[in-house]
């Protein structure tokens, strides 16, 4: 079954990697992703920037060349950058803008309403959020008030469970990544996600697993196989993805 994985990591020490919360990560270029993804049938994907690489761009401009047009990426900016080079960033393959409220490493969420406005009408891109989704009622009314919202690893929590699918309902979508570091019955908030709107969930590897308890394997695509007729699992794995990079 095609995929698209929507939420992967490229580390590349030929570029800035900066230390957060004490943790350094390990390398992991082009060559080692496609490694990982051989037996896969992986028809394009989304590179996200993350918080050790701040807001360098160079190293996900050349990853993005590597891998070709049917990637793109997911970066982070300060809220100072021009709009020539947001402009430059989406002519080269940048698709969204990812506010790391878990991390770090990225502008703040005051920035949010904002700046996430301000990357949709110049270029359209949405804006990812890293957060625990029990903090989302803090900022419920200005999530639902943007234009494209999706969220990261289902959230995280199964307290933030009930506040998500709130936000699902609201057309929020949802990365079905990171099985291996939430904190969530992953079984339940995927059909439960699913049954609100069959279009918010978007899977992606997660690779390399920074930091998670268990990295990714297989069987995470597997899980949604067993779970989903193949329309619905094409829509997780492949379509659901694509729709909200490319067509949108």
């Amino acid at each position: 079954m095609r995929i698209f994985d929507a939420h992967f990591h490229i580390i590349d020490f030929n570029f800035p990697i900066i230390e957060n919360q004490g943790y350094t990560p390990p390398s992991y270029i082009v060559a080692d992703y496609q490694k990982d993804t051989v037996n896969l049938q992986i028809a394009g994907g989304a590179i996200v920037s993350g918080s050790f690489q701040g807001f360098d761009q160079a190293y996900l401009l050349k990853a993005l060349k590597q891998l070709g047009p049917t990637f793109c990426g997911v970066t982070q900016l300060p809220n100072t950058v021009t709009d020539d080079e947001i402009v430059h960033l989406h002519n080269n393959g940048v698709r969204a803008l990812r506010f790391n409220i878990k991390r770090g490493g990225s502008e703040d969420l005051s920035q949010l309403d904002t700046f996430a406005r301000r990357v949709y009408d110049l270029v359209g891109w949405h804006s990812e959020l890293y957060i625990d989704a029990k903090e989302l009622p803090k900022i419920a009314s200005t999530i639902e008030a943007l234009p494209a919202i999706s969220i990261d690893h289902l959230g995280l929590s199964e307290e933030g469970i009930p506040h998500l699918l709130k936000l699902v309902d609201k057309g929020i979508r949802v990365k079905a990544t990171g099985f291996g570091r939430v904190e969530l019955d992953v079984q339940h908030a995927l059909q439960a996600i699913y049954h609100v709107n069959p279009d918010a969930l978007m899977f992606g590897t997660d690779l390399p697993s920074t930091r998670a308890k268990r990295p990714f394997n297989n069987a995470d695509v597997e899980l949604i196989q067993q779970l989903f007729d193949q329309q619905a699992a094409d829509k997780i794995l492949y379509e659901n993805a694509l729709q909200w990079y490319f067509q949108r």
